[in-house]
């Protein structure tokens, strides 16, 4: 909880992540994302090539999809072996470096290797030796992370400590919790110039009915909806109705926010600072307003905040076009 906070409103201003209980309002709803952050990178060999994958989606226990380097090396019926009866078969392959795996491990439940063998999935800008650090078993986990399945972490909650999180409730402020399967789609940048032929990547999701009525009772009484991080705003989207009202939500969202989306729940949101073309920036641009976010993010370096996934946090308010 040592990180700074820029509260974005039409005019940014500087402050602490533990200024947060004062800023927010008694009655207001924060509402967090229980993903819990497998060590789902793993490396292995194709005969004498080294070969690194990053598993991104669970087709069953043992069957995954995968982004794969050097991919090209690669051939559908390829054998890769990570350890001692721990392999995976290349089933499918498609043209984005993107693989099929059959994982084989004899007896042993994959979760459990994958906590011997594997690696945090940290962002690609995160310089870190090839077996990965141990301080990020830790570190790239938020306090409160129950529900295994991520391969990334919901970076903006790694800033809630027991006391930021006690003051909070201290101050009246209520907390909600929701899931979602952050996949390795996250750290794609867009490549197309029309934001329409952006492909987003399904992530898996739940929202409870009792999560579902904390925030439906809390905004009937005029209390604030904020999403800590992109992955509870997008869940929050995705199960909200026309009218703003959050229904109970079991599936995967491929929902992609970009300006001109109209916000139906969430009233402001918190999160880290984004990289250009990634589907972040526009996600917050379009929260915002692009302008807004472009005079934030100046401000931001010229007041040299720490940007991307152990960086600092901003709270952002709702643009006009969304209120």
């Amino acid at each position: 909880d040592s990180a700074r906070l820029l509260h974005v409103d039409a005019t940014p201003m500087d402050a602490a992540i533990t200024d947060l209980p004062n800023i927010l309002e008694p009655g207001d709803v924060l509402v967090f994302n229980d993903t819990k952050v497998m060590p789902s990178r793993l490396i292995g060999k194709r005969v004498n090539t080294k070969i690194e994958v990053t598993l991104h989606k669970e087709v069953s226990g043992s069957i995954w999809w995968a982004f794969a380097r050097p991919g090209r090396k690669l051939r559908e019926g390829d054998i890769v072996e990570f350890a001692r009866n721990f392999s995976a078969e290349i089933a499918e392959k498609r043209d984005n470096g993107e693989v099929l795996l059959l994982f084989r491990c004899g007896q042993q439940n994959l979760l459990d290797v994958l906590h011997k063998h594997g690696i945090m999935p940290l962002p690609p800008y995160i310089k870190r030796p090839v077996t990965g650090s141990l301080d990020d078993l830790d570190d790239y986990q938020t306090l409160y992370a129950l529900k295994e399945g991520a391969v990334a972490a919901p970076t903006a909650g790694l800033h809630f400590t027991e006391n930021l999180i006690s003051a909070i409730s201290a101050r009246g402020i209520l907390t909600a919790f929701i899931t979602l399967h952050v996949g390795a789609g996250t750290f794609l940048p867009v490549k197309t110039h029309d934001t329409e032929h952006h492909k987003m990547h399904k992530e898996w999701g739940k929202i409870e009915q009792t999560t579902a009525d904390i925030i439906n009772e809390a905004r009937n009484a005029g209390g604030k909806i904020i999403p800590v991080g992109s992955t509870s705003l997008r869940i929050l989207e995705t199960a909200a109705n026309s009218s703003g009202v959050l229904q109970p939500f079991i599936g995967e969202t491929d929902i992609f926010i970009t300006p001109g989306y109209i916000f139906k729940i969430a009233d402001k949101m918190i999160t880290n600072f984004h990289l250009p073309r990634s589907t972040l920036f526009m996600l917050v641009a379009a929260f915002s307003g692009l302008n807004r976010i472009k005079i934030a993010y100046t401000h931001a370096i010229n007041q040299q905040y720490r940007f991307f996934s152990y960086g600092d946090a901003c709270l952002l308010e709702k643009g006009k076009m969304n209120e």
